[in-house]
C-alpha cells in the first residue's frame, strides 16, 4: 500500500460518517434508472463529496464513479490516480429503510494497487487494505440478488444460503468468514467488486474472476465480472469449529 493511502482511507471514512445526516435526509428521495434499479439524492450527494474531496488530496485523479461513469466514453490515461468507487452499494435496501448497505473505494496509482477501503455506516463495521480483521466461521453460503439459474441451483441443493442484497456486505463478510462463500454468476461492475476482491485476496480468500483465478488486476468500468470468493479456514486456525 502506498504509504499516504492509510491515512487518505481514514479520512475517507470520517466524510462518510459526517455526511450520514446528509444522508438520511436524501434517503426516501429516489429516481429510477433505464435498467429499474434505484438512485436516490444520497448516491449521487455522496458520490460528488468524495470526489471533490478525494480530487483535493490526489492531483490529476480519474475518479470512476457509479453514479458518473459514461457508457462508450473513452477512458483517459491509466498512468496517474484512479479511484473506483461506489459511493452506496445496496440502494435498494438503503432506500428501503434497510442497515445492510455500503461503500466502496478503491484506489490506484497506475496498474498498482494502493488501497481499498469498504464501509458498513450504519452498522458501524469497516475494512481497509493494511488493518487486521476478527475472524469468525461459518457455513454460509452468500448469493447476489440478481437471480440467476445458479443461484436458484445452488439454494435448491441444500446448505445454508442467504441473499443480503449488497455485494458490500457479502463481500466484507467472506472475507472475515461470516460467509464461507460469497458467489455471483451474473456479474458485477467494476465499483461493486474491485475493493472488496483486494481485501478478499489480502485476507488470502480464493477468488474466481469468470471461472479463473483472480491476479490481482485492475477490472475495467465497461463489462460486468461474474465472481466466486471462498474463505481459506484452512489458512486461518483458530476461528473456531461447528462440532
Amino acid at each position: 500500500m502506498t504509504n499516504s493511502v492509510g491515512p487518505l482511507l481514514c479520512g475517507v471514512r470520517s466524510v462518510v460518517l459526517e455526511a450520514l445526516p446528509s444522508l438520511f435526509e436524501r434517503r426516501y428521495d429516489v429516481r429510477w434508472k433505464p435498467d429499474g434499479s434505484p438512485v436516490t439524492e444520497a448516491d449521487i450527494f455522496l458520490e460528488a463529496r468524495l470526489t471533490d474531496w478525494l480530487g483535493e488530496r490526489l492531483p490529476g485523479l480519474q475518479l470512476i464513479g457509479e453514479e458518473s461513469f459514461c457508457e462508450g466514453v473513452e477512458p483517459r490515461s491509466r498512468d496517474g490516480w484512479i479511484a473506483v468507487l461506489d459511493p452506496i452499494d445496496g440502494t435498494e435496501n438503503f432506500c428501503s429503510g434497510l442497515k445492510e448497505w455500503g461503500v466502496a473505494l478503491s484506489l490506484w496509482r497506475g496498474a498498482e494497487h494502493a488501497g481499498s477501503l469498504l464501509m458498513l455506516p450504519e452498522l458501524g463495521d469497516w475494512m481497509a487494505t493494511g488493518e487486521p480483521i476478527q475472524r469468525v466461521r461459518s457455513r454460509i453460503t452468500g448469493y447476489s440478488s440478481s437471480i440467476h439459474p445458479a443461484i436458484v441451483s445452488g439454494i435448491s441443493e441444500g446448505g445454508e444460503a442467504r441473499i443480503f442484497g449488497c455485494a458490500v456486505y457479502n463481500m466484507f463478510n467472506v472475507t472475515r468468514g461470516a460467509l464461507a462463500r460469497f458467489v455471483n454468476p451474473k456479474g458485477a461492475r467494476s465499483w461493486d467488486l474491485l475493493a472488496g476482491l483486494m481485501l478478499a485476496r489480502e485476507n488470502d480468500c480464493e477468488i474466481l474472476i469468470d471461472g479463473h483465478s483472480y491476479d490481482g488486476a485492475f477490472l475495467e468500468p465497461d463489462r460486468r465480472y461474474r465472481v466466486d470468493i471462498r474463505h481459506r479456514y484452512d489458512l486461518h486456525p483458530g476461528q473456531g469449529s461447528f462440532g
